[in-house]
């Protein structure tokens, strides 16, 4: 079958010459890969073990070749490279989109992978508790399934951008996502934490839910700090009950949540939270400066001028 010289974009005929490069690969055709988003902040990106670990396992759920540009030492080299050329202060929100490669239809071609980040600036810095906190509710049109991989961040998004729009249309801060048990899982775009007389509950992976990374670094530094986690089926009864709710993004750190429904909660744990994370995220990065410096000393000692 061979491909024809022309398309037609928006009622016009362009040549494939013409057309963005976007348009042939299966990122764009078949939703065919995942992405990582992370937070470029006082000056590295926390936590990036933790997205290297979930992007090549997503990579591997889906069937694809990890490439050597991908692994933790080569992409943080990367990100070093890309920084420098970027021209602006304060912290940047970095997508990595990763798709298989090759043409093909649904039957792929291959399975080695192509890549690309992109990156913008955020107006806040660091990780501390936003003053305003959120209005939600739960979306109800569609519900997610479980499979092998909803614990990954994957291109095709339908629930996830239902939920954001419904939740926009009717001035809700974000909306909860539900799975066929109709339990809430997540929201449009974070893991959803409960806390309930100190202790803290939030929705197991094998519910369907996103294994987020900033939910892995919340329940270590919960429990680091001496805060029980449990991770629990959560119903609309266990959300009128709980003091207070809050979301979790490796980008946007925690957002509490002000209300549900008539119910209105206190914010005194997701501070205390925010807090520690931020304590740990500054200690990281003068963990990365020194050894940069040792990097560097150690290469004058090899290569003295």
């Amino acid at each position: 079958m061979a491909k024809l010289d022309t398309s037609l974009v928006d009622g016009r005929v362009l040549r494939s010459s013409e057309l963005p490069a976007a348009f042939g690969n299966r990122a764009f055709l078949l939703a065919d890969g995942v992405f990582e988003s992370m937070r470029f902040t006082a000056g590295h990106v926390p936590f990036l073990s933790l997205h290297v670990q979930r992007l090549h396992a997503a990579l591997e759920a889906h069937g694809m070749i990890v490439p050597e540009s991908l692994g933790e030492a080569a992409l943080r080299e990367s990100l070093e490279a890309w920084r420098a050329t970027w021209g602006v202060q304060g912290d940047v929100r970095i997508r990595l989109t990763a798709y298989r490669a090759g043409e093909g239809a649904y039957a792929p071609e291959t399975d080695d992978v192509s890549w690309v980040a992109t990156a913008a600036t955020m107006t806040e810095s660091g990780f501390s508790l936003p003053p305003k906190g959120l209005d939600v509710d739960i979306f109800q049109d569609m519900v997610k399934h479980r499979s092998p991989i909803s614990k990954f961040k994957n291109l095709a998004s339908t629930v996830y951008i239902r939920a954001a729009r419904h939740a926009s249309q009717r001035g809700w801060g974000d909306a909860l996502v539900l799975n066929p048990d109709q339990r809430i899982i997540e929201s449009s775009r974070s893991n959803l934490f409960v806390v309930s007389n100190g202790v803290l509950y939030t929705p197991s992976l094998d519910d369907g839910c996103v294994g987020g990374i900033m939910r892995s670094v919340l329940i270590r530094t919960a429990l680091d700090h001496g805060v029980k986690v449990y991770e629990a089926a959560l119903t609309p009864q266990t959300l009128l009950q709980a003091d207070e709710l809050f979301l979790t993004n490796a980008v946007r750190g925690i957002e509490w949540v002000s209300s549900y429904k008539t119910k209105r909660y206190f914010h005194a744990t997701a501070e205390k939270l925010a807090n520690w994370i931020q304590e740990d995220v500054e200690a990281g990065a003068s963990s990365v400066v020194g050894a940069a410096k040792a990097a560097g000393a150690a290469g004058a000692a090899v290569n003295p001028a």
